[in-house]
């Protein structure tokens, strides 16, 4: 089962409402007007669709749809692949608090509207009037026609997948050797520019702390000068005033014991002090400020700063683009074997198109034969004359999906010009193709729950009970839910449901309850003979209930039965 539980709160005319979704076949009744298509409205809306306004129930602030459902393996593959964590169970919660304003939720983390409606269209396929949705998607109809098939569309994408990758490759080394000249000399004219400055790495801080120095060389001789000065001046200097008194102090020490302390530190002061003289005049000696020098220094980091804006390279990475660009050379120079890629491309493209003249052998075969069971299930569902058509076109280019486009055509009165299904202009006629396509391919597609919104427009008879035995079959394998008017299709289904408008003093509401038993009886006979639920009609739907639960199993259908062979022998193989 797909769809687990539905809770909608202040959604259009519904206060609060929720349903426990069940495996096979549902159906869902009431009086016109009643509200049968708000709960596809909500399902729609939970799933993506246009947030508006007009959802949220008068005198209430905001709407609220929320949805469980069991994801299959493909989706539950794309879910993760989004970041979301499996969980045990999926929620999906959406809520319109204003104009077109909504946010949304699956389980605990946000979700997007892109997100929602991709979820949608692996889980969902709602057929009605005015919501055709997989079978208008290319990708959609091609799927069921491999499925039909029985084609395993994996090796194609592969073969076309390695065909581009080797087309890409031989289209760089192309571009590259159409343009190896002219990088070349670039590199060349490059590297022979570095090499005129040869920068070396970390020379460039070294350069600037050199230059700093001898741009402020008078400074630093003036400072030199005048510190030794001050240490040694013969009558004034800091030596001979700390000597004058430490010779004074050390005197009276015998006298005062606090002197011979003060005597111990002017000591080792006099002897700092001394050290000290002794550097600078060391450096003084030996230091080598050449304004000649500083000349060199202008020179060179006005040839490293020139580099550096012509390349539009920092300064300090001068050096570490050097090797850059000398590796890209020998990269260049290295030999580039084109007939060899070129011969890797059409060994690609002649193994793309042997798979994929395969998978066009299949579906060729296929198409006919999946149109003509479809075109049998039309004339039962009240649609004499109808035809349906497999299209098969060559594609404009190879693709990934191979050398055709696939559509499906539609006739739906003798003579008429096949088109495409959604260019059909009938509600019902489109909800019967619909069917028709579902039942034929029931067991093929990969969407787990099928809606169909009011199926059984403009029929009756003998063909509406066809109909609520197709929608029974297909809920064997699917989990299938169906608005409907006919008693003939409401008493096939294994679940029943009501749905009922009243009003209140918060204004007109719908409700949604299940019926079983006297219940169920009561509404097949209103829906067969009105308001007034005579005995004749009373006895009549009885009869009609009881008829559906000893009717017998229907038979596969052969286009089914024809599929599974031919999966079968496709997995042989």
């Amino acid at each position: 089962m797909s769809l687990g539980r539905i809770h909608l709160r202040d959604f259009v005319i519904v206060r609060e409402l929720e349903i426990e979704f069940q495996s096979g076949f549902t159906v869902l009744t009431g009086e016109t007007g009643a509200g049968k298509s708000i709960l596809i409205d909500a399902l729609q809306f939970a799933f993506g669709a246009r947030a508006d306004a007009g959802m949220i129930r008068e005198q209430a602030n905001k709407a609220e749809v929320s949805v469980t459902f069991s994801p299959q393996p493909q989706l539950m593959d794309w879910l993760q692949s989004q970041g979301f964590e499996s969980e045990d169970e999926w929620l999906i919660k959406r809520i319109l608090d204003g104009p077109g304003k909504s946010r949304a939720w699956l389980n605990a983390s946000p979700i997007s509207t892109a997100q929602l409606k991709a979820i949608g269209e692996q889980l969902l396929d709602i057929h009605g009037q005015h919501a055709w949705q997989s079978l208008t998607r290319a990708e959609e109809v091609r799927a069921l026609l491999d499925a039909y098939a029985g084609v395993d569309s994996a090796p194609l994408k592969k073969a076309w997948l390695d065909y581009k990758e080797a087309q890409h490759t031989l289209e760089q080394a192309l571009f590259l050797q159409t343009n190896r000249t002219q990088e070349r000399e670039r590199l060349l004219w490059q590297i022979a520019e570095l090499e005129k400055l040869s920068p070396a790495p970390l020379e460039w801080e070294e350069l600037n702390a050199q230059h700093q120095r001898l741009s402020n060389a008078q400074s630093l001789l003036d400072a030199a000068q005048f510190a030794l000065s001050a240490l040694q001046a013969e009558d004034s200097g800091a030596l001979v005033q700390l000597s004058h008194a430490l010779r004074h102090l050390q005197d009276l020490a015998h006298v005062e014991p606090q002197f011979a302390e003060i005597s111990e530190v002017l000591s080792s002061s006099l002897a700092q002090a001394q050290d000290s003289a002794h550097s600078v005049q060391a450096w003084l000696k030996s230091v080598d400020l050449d304004p000649h020098q500083l000349q060199a220094l202008d020179d060179r980091l006005s040839l490293w700063l020139s580099l550096s804006r012509r390349f539009k390279i920092p300064a300090e990475e001068l050096a570490n683009h050097g090797q850059t660009w000398k590796q890209e050379l020998s990269k260049l120079e290295e030999s580039l074997d084109v007939e060899l890629l070129q011969n890797q491309v059409q060994e690609a493209l002649n193994a793309f198109s042997s798979a994929a003249k395969v998978v066009s052998k299949a579906r060729h075969a296929a198409a006919p034969k999946l149109a003509h069971s479809i075109t049998q299930a039309m004339q039962g569902l009240g649609m004499p004359g109808g035809a349906f058509e497999v299209s098969l076109q060559p594609s404009s280019q190879p693709s990934a999906h191979g050398l055709e486009d696939v559509q499906f055509l539609v006739s739906a009165h003798p003579g008429s010009t096949p088109k495409p299904v959604n260019k059909v202009a009938s509600g019902g006629e489109l909800s019967r193709i619909a069917l028709a396509i579902a039942v034929t391919t029931s067991e093929l597609g990969s969407t787990q729950t099928l809606i169909f919104d009011e199926v059984d427009s403009g029929i009756g008879g003998a063909v509406a009970h066809t109909v609520g035995s197709l929608l029974k079959q297909l809920g064997q394998d699917r989990q299938v839910l169906a608005i409907t008017h006919l008693a003939q299709v409401a008493s096939s289904a294994d679940h029943h449901w009501v749905v009922s408008k009243h009003r209140s003093a918060l204004g007109s509401q719908s409700e949604v309850t299940p019926v079983v038993g006297a219940d169920r009886e009561s509404e097949i006979a209103r829906m067969l003979g009105g308001e007034s639920q005579s005995q004749v009609s009373m006895a009549h739907a009885k009869e009609m209930l009881q008829s559906k639960k000893t009717e017998p199993k229907a038979a596969t259908p052969p286009s089914a039965t024809t599929a599974k062979t031919q999966r079968a022998k496709a997995t042989k193989k």
